[in-house]
């Protein structure tokens, strides 16, 4: 089949590749502009784009997929289908409906739970104990179409949103690819979604990245893990941001938000038990180790985060 891939970070990369290696033809890539990135706030391509210039892909980067110029461009490509991977941008009826077998998105979850743009980072933060992938057909609906395959896996009590999207990448592009093989031999099935456990992802913002320190142990655990690597769950120290790490939580008792430094792990307390800390960034520096940010630091005893 003929294939527009359409796709903007890293995780959408391997399903990139998968396409590029399958007995499809992909004959060009649909990705988001150029961004301002960095602390330069330089203009940068996206990874998908990065990679589809490498291998010499036509690209488009439309503003919005909505344009005429774009909708004649897709329609010029005459795609038999679009597969999607964290495109960042919501698909139009006019795009939806020019390639025959219609727009395959990989999502990052067993819809209908966590229908949205971060689903990984909201079933660690919710306590998820499985996770998994699935391949549906795009509607004008959020993530509400039906799905062709899907794929289950555990949550580690160490899982990181970041540790979850790279497995869920590589095994999805395999998913991605083997539903459409199954498309072109007439031997696809895909079925509504169930009309309960539906919950909604909505992006992360950086506020509610931070860290609440009156919340338990659990709670604050779950939170940091979900927010790493993005957007990164912070909180305040003397009046600055800081960044903190994947930490381990323990029962010991102290004081919500109390920094205490022992000789190996520097504490922090909660609502119920405490954290020890992996990592810290303060702002405008790289990330510590938090036995190495507590000796250049020295915080005074009975100080907090905030």
């Amino acid at each position: 089949m003929r294939l527009v891939v359409a796709g903007t970070p890293d995780v959408a990369v391997p399903a990139l590749d998968a396409l590029l290696a399958s007995r499809h033809e992909v004959v060009a890539v649909l990705t988001r502009p150029d961004a301002a990135a960095g602390r330069g706030r330089r203009h940068a391509a996206s990874p998908v784009a990065l990679r589809a210039r490498e291998v010499g892909l036509p690209l488009l980067q439309p503003v919005k997929p909505r344009g005429e110029e774009f909708l004649a461009q897709l329609r010029e490509l005459a795609p038999d289908a679009c597969p999607v991977v964290a495109y960042g941008a919501l698909v139009p009826r006019a795009a939806l409906d020019v390639p025959r077998f219609g727009w395959l998105n990989l999502h990052f979850s067993l819809l209908p739970a966590w229908r949205g743009a971060a689903p990984v980072q909201r079933a660690v933060m919710n306590g998820d104990d499985v996770s998994g992938a699935c391949v549906f057909r795009l509607e004008e609906g959020l993530d509400t179409g039906p799905v062709y395959a899907s794929f289950a896996d555990p949550v580690g009590p160490t899982d990181t949103s970041g540790d979850l999207l790279s497995r869920f990448a590589v095994r999805g592009a395999a998913l991605l690819v083997g539903v459409l093989d199954a498309i072109e031999d007439g031997t696809a099935h895909a079925l509504p979604q169930p009309a309960e456990g539906v919950s909604l992802a909505p992006k992360i913002s950086v506020e509610e990245a931070r860290i609440d320190w009156t919340a338990s142990a659990v709670e604050i655990d779950r939170r940091v893990r979900g927010c790493t690597p993005e957007p990164g769950a912070w909180t305040a120290f003397r009046g600055e941001r800081v960044k903190v790490g994947p930490l381990v939580p323990g029962p010991e008792d102290v004081p919500a938000g109390r920094i205490v430094v022992e000789r190996k792990r520097v504490l922090v307390g909660s609502a119920q038990g405490c954290v020890a800390l992996g990592t810290v960034q303060p702002a405008g520096k790289k990330a510590m180790n938090a036995t190495d940010w507590a000796r250049g630091i020295r915080p005074e005893p009975e100080e907090e985060f905030s």
